[in-house]
């Protein structure tokens, strides 16, 4: 069980050290933040997609300090089939988008047609968010492991600062991908955007595959 201490002298440090560590983890490009920025630009399910994102890697990063760090790092075949599918994933991802780099359009923030149902797209968030193996690698084995080794009655403020992390990001890159809007209306601006997402999800899965093959 995680629990909090009474002296905020003990807890605050910690707690932003958690802050300090999600946040330095999760600004760096990735599937799911190109997903959240896409659905921001869209607005569509913001709220939403913002929310299962954050509560994700809440529940993640807690695990990893309640012991699944451990777990996982003495299963490198595990490890070895969660980078596999991953890659399989990001690449078909990656087709995708640069199909639509080829073809594209202004953004319309409602278009009927287009536009993903609530459920379609929190499976595309929870898709992005469990089957992606650095998630794992960051949030449980990385974050965790770290947490694991503050005092027990100190692990709940260390959870606490890392998940405020994501909430913070995510909200930032959903919410204020709004600004971005009357730039992305033009076809050439989603060229960009949507080339740049497929180079960088053909990259991850070229680099998880690798991981794969030289083991973890």
């Amino acid at each position: 069980m995680l629990t909090f201490p009474d002296s905020a002298s003990l807890a605050f440090p910690v707690f932003i050290q958690g802050l300090a560590l999600s946040l330095g983890l999760i600004v760096a490009i990735g599937a799911q933040n190109a997903f959240v920025l896409r659905q921001g630009l869209r607005r569509e399910h913001v709220g939403t997609i913002v929310l299962f994102c954050a509560v994700a890697d809440g529940a993640l990063i807690a695990a990893g300090v309640m012991g699944m760090a451990q777990a996982l790092g003495d299963r490198p075949g595990l490890a070895r089939a969660l980078a596999l599918a991953g890659s399989a994933f990001l690449a078909v991802y990656g087709v995708q988008a640069l199909r639509r780099a080829r073809h594209p359009h202004p953004l319309q923030a409602a278009e009927g047609g287009a536009a993903l149902r609530r459920g379609a797209a929190v499976a595309q968030a929870a898709a992005f968010t469990l089957l992606n193996p650095h998630v794992y690698l960051d949030t449980v084995l990385l974050v965790g492991s770290i947490g694991a080794q503050q005092p027990g009655a100190l692990r709940g403020w260390f959870v606490a600062g890392a998940s405020t992390a994501s909430v913070f990001w995510f909200g930032l890159l959903g919410y204020g991908a709004r600004w971005l809007a009357p730039w992305f209306a033009r076809p050439r601006a989603w060229r960009i955007l949507d080339g740049l997402v497929g180079l960088t999800m053909m990259v991850l899965a070229a680099l998880l595959v690798r991981r794969a093959s030289i083991g973890f």
